[in-house]
C-alpha cells in the first residue's frame, strides 16, 4: 500500500473541523453535494456530486475533534480504499491531515494522482468555508446572470417551443452576460459550450464544469419556434460582504427588502382587487398569485435558516416547482391586495427578526452562517423579478 497526504492549517475551533468530516451539512458546504452520514463505527457514508461521480462507505473509527477514519469506495475505483483524517490543534487553529492509503501497483498511479490533487483542492475549499464562510465552489464559479423558471408541458404550447426539454428564462440581470447576448424573458436554453440544457438545472452546472468568468460559450435557445444561437461572455461572481454580526446582518438586509416591498406595493396604486385575481391567461398567475410566490420565497427561507441552525439540512432530490394549489391557497386565505401585502410585509418581518435573535454558536459556524447571510442581503434580485411580472398581470387585467 502506498499513502497519498494532503494537509492544511486552518485558522478555526477544532469541533468546526472535526465537523467537517461527521455532519451531512457540514460536508456538504465545502465537499459535495449530497451527503448521508452517520458518524459511527459502521456508520454509513455516502456522498454524490453533481455529474456521475459518487463515493459510498462507511465509518471505521470516530475519536471527537481528533480523528475519523472511512472507508472510501467510488463508483471509478477498482477496490475500495481507507482514509484516515487527524485533527491537530496548533497556532490558535486546526491542522487538518487527511492519509488515503490506496494500492502501490502501477494501476493506480493515476487514480492516487488524482485524489491527491482532490484532496488538496477540497481542502483548500475547507479551509475557506471554516475561516470566512466563502465556499470557492460557488465563488470561483462564473455567473450568466439568469433567473430561471418552470418549463412546463403547458409552457412549451404557449410560447410555441417545439421542445419539452430546456430552462425557460423569467428574467435577466442588467449588464451582465444573458442581456447582453439578447435573452429575454421566456427564451428556452437548450445548449450551452457545445453541451446539452435539460429540464435537470444540474445540465447548467454541467455545461459550466471548468469554466470561468471572462469565458465566451454559444448558447442556444428558442424564443418560440424560432432557434437562435449567440455568443455569451460569462461573468465573475461578486461575493457579498456579510457580517457575522446578526444584528448588523438584519439590518443590512432590511435595507434591502423595503425599496423592493416599496416597489411591490407602488404595483398595485388604482388597482382594484377584483383585477388583481384576473389571470392574464388561463395557465398564469394573476397579481396576487405571484405575490403568494413571494409568500412561499420567503416562508422557505425561515424553514432553510431553521434547518442550518438545527444542524440538519433537508434535501430534496429536484426542485419540486411551484405547487398552483399552494398559491391558490394563500390567495383564497388573503384575499384582497392589503391583505396579501400585509402577509408578505409579516414574513419578511418574521425572517429579519429570526436573524437578529441567531444563537451566537451559529453564528461561529461561518460556512452555515455566511450562507444564510448571502442570501438575504440578495432579496431585490427575486422579488425585483417578480415585480415585473405583477405589472405585467395587471397590464393585462386592465
Amino acid at each position: 500500500m502506498s499513502t497519498v497526504t494532503a494537509e492544511i492549517l486552518v485558522k478555526a475551533p477544532v469541533k468546526f473541523a472535526y465537523r467537517a468530516f461527521t455532519n451531512a451539512t457540514a460536508i456538504r458546504e465545502w465537499l459535495c453535494d449530497v451527503a448521508t452520514v452517520i458518524p459511527r463505527p459502521h456508520g454509513r457514508m455516502y456522498l454524490w456530486w453533481t455529474g456521475d461521480f459518487y463515493t459510498s462507505g462507511h465509518y471505521l473509527e470516530v475519536e471527537e475533534n481528533k480523528l475519523v477514519k472511512f472507508r472510501w469506495f467510488s463508483n471509478i475505483d477498482p477496490t475500495p480504499t481507507e482514509v484516515t483524517v487527524t485533527f491537530t490543534e496548533k497556532d490558535g487553529g486546526v491542522n487538518v491531515r487527511m492519509d488515503h492509503e490506496v494500492p502501490s501497483d502501477d494501476s493506480w498511479k493515476n487514480m492516487a494522482d488524482g485524489f491527491r490533487e482532490q484532496w488538496a483542492s477540497s481542502l483548500r475549499n475547507l479551509k475557506s468555508i471554516l475561516e470566512t464562510g466563502v465556499d470557492l465552489r460557488i465563488a470561483e464559479r462564473p455567473m450568466l446572470g439568469i433567473v430561471p423558471g418552470d418549463f412546463t408541458e403547458e409552457q412549451a404550447k404557449s410560447l410555441g417551443v417545439p421542445v419539452r426539454e430546456g430552462l425557460r428564462i423569467d428574467g435577466t440581470v442588467e449588464g451582465m452576460g444573458a442581456q447582453k447576448a439578447g435573452i429575454q424573458r421566456d427564451d428556452v436554453l437548450v445548449g450551452m459550450g457545445g453541451k446539452p440544457i435539460t429540464n435537470d438545472f444540474a445540465s447548467m452546472q454541467n455545461a459550466l464544469a471548468g469554466k470561468k468568468g471572462g469565458d465566451v460559450l454559444e448558447v442556444e435557445f428558442y424564443r418560440g419556434a424560432e432557434k437562435k444561437t449567440v455568443q455569451m461572455e460569462l461573468g465573475k461572481r461578486p461575493m457579498p460582504d456579510v457580517p457575522f454580526n446578526p444584528v448588523e446582518l438584519a439590518k443590512q438586509a432590511r435595507a434591502m427588502y423595503e425599496p423592493a416591498l416599496i416597489e411591490v406595493q407602488k404595483c398595485f396604486d388604482g388597482v382594484s382587487d377584483e383585477q388583481a385575481m384576473q389571470r392574464p391567461a388561463p395557465q398564469e398567475w394573476s397579481a396576487l398569485e405571484v405575490m403568494a410566490h413571494l409568500i412561499q420565497n420567503e416562508r422557505f427561507n425561515i424553514i432553510f435558516l431553521s434547518s442550518l441552525v438545527g444542524g440538519y439540512e433537508s434535501i430534496a432530490d429536484d426542485f419540486g416547482g411551484n405547487i398552483n394549489a399552494s398559491v391558490e391557497a394563500i390567495v383564497k386565505a388573503n384575499p384582497s391586495i392589503q391583505l396579501m401585502l400585509d402577509a408578505l410585509n409579516r414574513i419578511v418581518n418574521e425572517i429579519l427578526i429570526y436573524t437578529e435573535n441567531l444563537p451566537a454558536e451559529f453564528v461561529e459556524n461561518k460556512s452555515s452562517y455566511y450562507r444564510f447571510g448571502s442570501g438575504i442581503l440578495q432579496p431585490g434580485f427575486h422579488l425585483n423579478t417578480h415585480t415585473h411580472q405583477i405589472k405585467e398581470a395587471l397590464v393585462a387585467a386592465r
